[in-house]
């Protein structure tokens, strides 16, 4: 027969009530705080769970920051890109405008007075900022402006390449100003024409790729001899030399006329004199800024014929129509960066979420179950308390009382 001193079972009758206080007491704090696990100890695997979900969000968040960066750079650099081709459209109207045989010196010159105005809002936004300092073109050195207006013309005084923001998948701060603005083709972007000596009226076009196979990148001459009717002309390469090209001699020229060699065509208009040489050759460099001021300092030249003044706007539109083609190409890549920026901002959202679930399912409480096992062990503390309560009144001195 086991015998249980009184002093022992309010003991036991104590502890069992310290115990179940201690346990509605952590669930109370579950509930109030929405969190099973409040400390590590609370049960280390899932505090560790957490903590590895925690760094996971906080890697998501900051590469988030250098997204959100590119993303602001990339959209002003888009914006600043339209604007500029804005402008060199209607420089180009200005000089389809100034084709116009009927226009005199001065008025070309009226002419060349706006397309300066809008040359210095190209510089303008070609030195456009982030608004924080940073230079939208200025490649990897953005600290500083990139283009410089020099007396030999705007040079680029940035550095090749582009600044990368510093996150898991790197993407452009900046766009390397040198391909962007200074280095479109001459000419059509393939070949350039020109017109060397020109004392008749004819004028050549820009000219066209028929076969980009045929192209050999060798330059040629085409000389007129205009001394006997017909006038014919024969093609030299290179153009120094003295004996035409091998099936290019005398042939009969009638305007316009359509000359093709080697993959590629121009065409000639008008009535060229004798001795008239037109030239084709590999197109070269040429900036937005050299093709504006070509066609600036064409503006401002007077006493020329008006086939001088049709070449020249010829020549000086299509250089317009190259460098426009280099920037619209420039601003398809900014806007293929802008698509992948946007990707990469669903997949950090993704991984965000992700890490945020992974740490909700490690350490958050489920609030039914929470509010379940509290009442029950308020139940249980109280019939607990009933119980200590009924136990003290089983003394030996209450009875002798």
């Amino acid at each position: 027969m086991t015998h249980i001193a009184t002093a022992t079972a309010y003991n036991n009758s104590l502890e069992a009530l310290m115990k179940r206080q201690t346990t509605m007491s952590n669930t109370q704090e579950q509930l109030t705080t929405g969190k099973r696990v409040n400390r590590a100890s609370d049960d280390p695997a899932a505090a560790a769970r957490a903590e590895r979900a925690l760094a996971a969000e906080a890697r998501s968040t900051a590469s988030q920051r250098a997204v959100d960066a590119s993303n602001n750079a990339m959209a002003l650099t888009e914006s600043a890109l339209g604007d500029a081709g804005e402008l060199l459209q209607q420089i180009r109207e200005k000089l389809v405008q100034a084709g116009d045989a009927s226009l005199t010196d001065a008025d070309r010159k009226s002419l060349a007075a706006e397309v300066g105005e809008m040359r210095k809002q190209l510089l303008s936004i070609a030195n456009r900022t982030d608004g924080a300092g940073t230079y939208l073109f200025g490649g990897q050195s953005a600290d500083q402006a990139p283009f410089v207006d020099a007396a030999g013309g705007v040079q680029f005084a940035g550095q090749a390449g582009a600044q990368q923001s510093a996150s898991g998948e790197p993407l452009p701060l900046t766009v390397d100003g040198q391909v962007a603005w200074m280095s479109a083709g001459s000419g059509n972007g393939v070949f350039a024409t020109g017109a060397t000596v020109s004392n008749g009226s004819a004028w050549i076009d820009a000219g066209s790729v028929t076969d980009p196979s045929q192209i050999t990148g060798a330059s040629y001459r085409i000389a007129f001899d205009a001394s006997s009717s017909p006038t014919t002309y024969s093609i030299y390469s290179p153009p120094s030399a003295t004996t035409p090209m091998a099936g290019q001699a005398g042939i009969a020229f009638k305007s316009p006329q359509a000359i093709q060699v080697d993959g590629m065509s121009a065409t000639i208009s008008g009535s060229p004199a004798d001795g008239d040489t037109f030239t084709i050759a590999p197109s070269t460099p040429i900036s937005v800024f050299g093709a504006v001021d070509q066609a600036l300092a064409d503006l401002n030249t007077t006493n020329r014929t008006s086939s001088q003044n049709t070449q020249a706007n010829t020549l000086n539109i299509a250089s317009l129509d190259s460098v426009m083609g280099q920037l619209q190409a420039t601003r398809s890549q900014v806007g293929a960066t802008l698509d992948r920026v946007e990707g990469v901002t669903n997949r950090l959202s993704a991984l965000k979420l992700a890490s945020q679930t992974e740490r909700s399912n490690a350490e958050d409480v489920d609030m039914t179950q929470a509010i379940s096992d509290f009442s029950s062990q308020q139940t249980g503390y109280d019939a607990a308390l009933k119980s200590y309560s009924m136990v003290q009144k089983l003394s030996l001195f209450n009875y002798l009382g």
